[in-house]
């Protein structure tokens, strides 16, 4: 008989909601053998399935018992846990009763030089049948949701209610109990095509029988038949599909069962914009759109089914008649909306609230134009691009109280153009509209030119600003506003060469509120948000290979603005790796003055006491801080960093044929002064004194 058998252990469930299956499928495979490991349980390699109705671990090889072993614990030295006439203290004591041995037993040895007591433990052997029951309630019981909930009488709490419980190992029944279930040998069928009980002989079988009652239990293959039947579709059609990874993901674990199926709508409903056809697909009913070769979208779409393939005629009909109700109701909104101009929706925005402390979107619409104007005009950009720009502010919102944003949230700003165009508005105006949202997430598109970029910047400072100035700004990992999101936002269309002065700009934010009334502490604030600023840019350059002492260097040179400070931390970090010589005359420079002067002294130089050497040094000194200054009002960060690594050889010839701190406290204090204005050249530039010469 082999000392070895396969565990199975199945959670048998109403149906998970997908994003939260596929985070669970992560953790078992973590949770399980960190459970059997906890317990000294010798195993294999495991394996996770899962379906939307179902957890699963196959776990390969597992002993059938534990191996015996003798622990052994070292204690206090022997000094320590016998008196003087031989007698155990009360810390040997102490330690053979933690150990649960008698004091007698204990043992002496020597280590170092030095005699200790020893314990040494025998632990039997456990049988896998004994510790599994309580292992794998476990790892129930260790699976984190977002959600969970009760059911029943039960006092115990999953995301969704245990129906089911199978573990075996071989062809063992583990008795596991969890919320008035005993685990047995009786797995569950998919519901319609399988359904009823199907009895599992062994582990082994497990995934076997599981597939042939019509579950495919692995979110790989589901999603391989998924990708597999939708290429067919595009094949036959001559269309390509969109598969949106977040819709993807969410259809792979709504189908134990998958069947990739197409339907259609009426063409007539191809006249409504397609980002609302798109939306009432992939959003409400998870299709997929089908588009043709010239990318424009069509009247077909892809259904998953989790139903009958046999029964593909009625199932597809079913879903074209919910697809025909939605779009039935796009359209009707979308031309409800057309029977006014875009503007007139603005005045109705008073009866939305932006912040319970910051007004309506009304108000905010008019923060955020006032914002954009002065933004443009700090820009230098001309008076047709200034009136698109607070144009463009003044309707960015307009659509929210429209009936199609309403319907179809994720919409607004695109429903914005297409209302704006069909009022007559210009076309950069109406991009700006659709734009003003950008970038949404990580990676997304930005605003395709400047204006919708300075509408979309003024929209998020106003957010961003307000919020913290009532006290709403991010703490840890909670974010309910985004801010984060739409900082990042910010820094990405800022990278682009955006001439905006982010200080300038959240000041006069700031001072928009404070002309509405709002009580806080404007400084405060503003330091707080560009603190904000500045800590997103920072993980934005760690992220990019940075590292933290180039970081730390520039940010000691008093820089606030983030675009600054990504700027001289690339040409840093260029100079460091690419031009080491000029890095090393930099950091050697430093190094040398800014260890042997002393700060007390100033930087007063009485020009009498100067030997050629030291003057030379401060006539280098003198040029290089000119140099450096014209450089970085100009932010030629790298001409800067050349202009301080010419320092190197005056301040070396300096050291050379000079005695620093000479008998005469004169003498000496001039030195030190010189050696002051000497490291203030850089101060402006960076700290070098923090950043590793390696």
């Amino acid at each position: 008989m082999s000392n070895k058998e396969t565990l199975a252990f199945e959670i048998g469930t109403e149906e998970i909601p997908a994003f939260d299956l596929k985070h669970a499928t992560t953790q078992l495979a973590t949770l399980v053998p960190e459970a059997l490991d906890a317990v000294r349980l010798p195993h294999g390699d495991v394996r996770i399935y899962s379906s939307p109705r179902r957890l699963i671990a196959v776990v390969d090889e597992v002993a059938l018992e534990t191996d015996a072993m003798d622990e052994v614990f070292r204690g206090p030295s022997v000094k320590i846990a016998f008196d003087d006439e031989g007698n155990p203290t009360k810390a040997a004591l102490g330690f053979a009763r933690g150990k649960g041995v008698a004091p007698e037993d204990l043992e002496r040895r020597e280590e170092d030089g030095v005699e200790y007591i020893y314990a040494t433990r025998h632990v039997d052997a456990q049988r896998a049948v004994d510790l599994l029951p309580e292992v794998l309630q476990g790892v129930i019981e260790a699976i984190s949701w977002p959600k969970s909930c009760r059911w029943g009488r039960t006092r115990e709490v999953f995301t969704r209610p245990v129906r089911w419980l199978v573990a075996l190992l071989g062809d063992e029944v583990i008795p596991v109990e969890f919320a008035g279930l005993v685990a047995g040998r009786d797995t569950w069928g998919h519901r319609t095509l399988a359904p009823g009980a199907h009895e599992v002989a062994s582990a082994d079988e497990l995934i076997d029988v599981v597939s042939s009652a019509a579950v495919v239990p692995s979110q790989q293959a589901r999603e391989q038949i998924i990708r597999e039947g939708v290429a067919a579709v595009e094949q036959a059609t001559g269309y390509h599909a969109s598969l949106p990874p977040t819709t993807l993901t969410e259809v792979i674990n709504l189908a134990e069962y998958p069947t990739v199926m197409v339907g259609t709508f009426d063409e007539e409903f191809l006249k409504v914009p397609e980002e609302i056809i798109v939306d009432a697909m992939l959003m409400h009913q998870r299709y997929f759109p089908l588009y043709d070769e010239a990318c424009k979208l069509t009247n077909t779409f892809i259904i998953v089914s989790n139903g009958n393939p046999d029964c593909e005629a009625i199932i597809v009909d079913g879903n074209e008649r919910v697809v025909a109700a939605r779009l039935y109701d796009a359209k009707f909104f979308y031309e409800e909306d057309l029977k006014q101009p875009l503007e007139s929706y603005v005045e109705h925005l008073d009866e939305v609230v932006f912040q319970e402390k910051l007004g309506t979107t009304r108000a905010k619409t008019d923060r955020v134009v006032a914002l954009v104007g002065y933004l443009m005009e700090q820009g230098g950009f001309g008076p047709e691009e200034l009136t698109d720009a607070k144009r463009a502010a003044y309707l960015a919102k307009a659509d929210l109280v429209t009936n199609a944003v309403i319907e179809f949230t994720s919409v607004q700003g695109v429903m914005g153009s297409y209302y704006a165009l069909a009022s007559g508005e210009n076309e950069r105006v109406a991009r700006a509209i659709a734009d003003h949202y950008r970038p949404r997430f990580a990676g997304d598109e930005l605003p395709v030119d400047e204006v919708g970029s300075m509408v979309a910047v003024a929209d998020k400072i106003d957010t961003i600003c307000g919020l913290f100035a009532v006290g709403q700004a991010p703490t840890g990992s909670s974010d309910p506003f985004a801010l984060r999101r739409a900082a990042l936002g910010i820094l990405a269309m800022l990278e682009t060469g955006l001439p905006v002065e982010l200080g300038a700009a959240i000041d006069f934010s700031l001072s928009l509120y404070e002309q509405e009334g709002l009580d806080f502490n404007k400084q405060a604030v503003a330091a707080e948000v560009l603190n904000f600023f500045l800590t997103r840019a920072r993980v934005l350059l760690r992220d990019e290979g940075a590292a933290v002492d180039a970081i730390d260097a520039v940010m000691a040179g008093g820089v606030t603005e983030p675009m600054v400070l990504a700027r001289r931390v690339r040409a840093l970090e260029h100079a460091r790796a690419e031009s080491p010589e000029v890095f090393d005359d930099l950091a050697t420079a430093f190094a040398r003055a800014n260890n042997l002067r002393e700060e007390s002294a100033g930087e007063a130089i009485d020009e009498s006491l100067l030997i050629p050497v030291e003057a030379t040094l401060l006539a280098a000194v003198i040029k290089a801080q000119a140099a450096v200054e014209q450089a970085m009002t100009e932010d030629r960060y790298d001409e800067a960093l050349q202009d301080l690594a010419a320092l190197r050889a005056p301040i070396d010839q300096f050291f050379d044929e000079v005695m620093v701190k000479d008998k005469d406290d004169a003498i000496r204090a001039n030195r030190m002064a010189l050696l002051n204005r000497f490291v203030q050249a850089f101060a402006q530039v960076a700290d070098f004194g923090k950043m590793s010469r390696n």
